[in-house]
């Protein structure tokens, strides 16, 4: 088996986020990155196919060169190859990212032959857009499923879960497809302390890919607004009951 996923550069889960001046980029002066959490378990998934059925995992991503952080961490979890399409650090839109990755993927098959499964996260962490690796599948003509949760390989045909109110639904796609996972497919592993030294001594390959106008246009960025919560002591033991059953009553369930 031949595995390409790809991954993206995002901001840290739980971070805080804080914007420029001009309201068109995040300042990330202080702000620890990693990869997108379905991206993770995307990796976790091609180095378990990998370790069942054989073969080599390569991770690709578009971003800039601080990128290579997040690259070198899924060689370190399993990933056998690295290659960066390396940006000045601005934020590609999606039509541009699938068309930039595509470029990459073909480039990389016409060097090592075709990849069997590409596996995306089902959207990124960041902008959230669920649509990078259809166009991606889309621009190299392959079958593609989203959201999924468990992934069998039987021969030449993926055999993919997609997890509903009723419980799941299952595809059968034939190789190569392209696939996007969802968190919770697995439980990606800790690098160990070897591999993490092995995965500083990796090349990372890296080509800077032309971009192409996409069909977004990025006028701010805007954070929420805080809600800060508070909380009423009613009282405590039974002196507490009749303001209890006042809340009760205002909230119309008495």
């Amino acid at each position: 088996m031949r595995i390409l996923v790809c991954v993206k550069r995002v901001p840290a889960p739980g971070a805080r986020i804080a914007l420029t001046d001009d309201r068109q980029a995040v300042d990330a002066r202080h702000l620890p990155f990693t990869v997108s959490p379905h991206e993770e378990c995307a990796v976790e998934e091609a180095v378990r196919i990998k370790e069942g059925h054989g073969g080599t995992v390569v991770v690709m991503t578009l971003g800039p060169a601080e990128a290579e952080e997040q690259l070198r961490y899924a060689i370190s979890t399993g990933a056998d190859e690295a290659v960066l399409l390396a940006t000045d650090g601005s934020e590609w839109d999606p039509q541009a990212t699938a068309a930039a990755l595509a470029g990459g993927i073909e480039s990389l098959e016409l060097a090592g032959g075709p990849f069997d499964l590409v596996l995306f996260g089902n959207e990124s962490a960041d902008a959230g857009g669920y649509q990078v690796g259809i166009r991606v599948a889309h621009a190299l003509g392959r079958p593609v499923i989203s959201g999924i949760k468990g992934i069998e390989l039987e021969g030449a045909t993926l055999i993919a879960r997609r997890e509903t109110d009723a419980g799941f639904e299952v595809y059968h796609l034939p190789l190569p497809a392209v696939v996007a996972v969802k968190e919770g497919i697995n439980l990606p592993r800790y690098p160990t302390l070897p591999s993490r030294l092995k995965a500083k001594k990796a090349e990372v390959a890296s080509s800077r890919p032309t971009g192409q106008p996409g069909g977004l246009a990025m006028l701010r960025l805007d954070t929420p607004l805080e809600v800060a919560s508070s909380t009423t002591i009613l009282g405590q033991g039974p002196e507490a009951a009749p303001a209890v059953a006042d809340l009760l009553e205002d909230l119309g369930l008495l």
